[in-house]
């Protein structure tokens, strides 16, 4: 089985590792309330997914 001659530098090593990069999560517009929501998940905002209503939407508490 091969191995290598020389160990590979820092450098090298963290060269290699640059180009793992996180993403830029991509948001879609809910077709329902039109509030931006990541893809193939439940709004948070109004609660439907797929034009079914999973999640019922909360209600804003007044404080008095």
């Amino acid at each position: 089985m091969a191995l290598p001659k020389r160990r590979q530098s820092h450098a090298r090593k963290n060269k290699r590792r640059s180009q793992y990069k996180m993403k830029k999560r991509d948001y879609i517009e809910c077709p329902k309330c039109h509030s931006p929501k990541l893809p193939h998940r439940v709004c948070p905002n109004c609660g439907n997914y797929k034009d079914v209503i999973v999640v019922p939407p909360k209600e804003k508490e007044e404080k008095g």
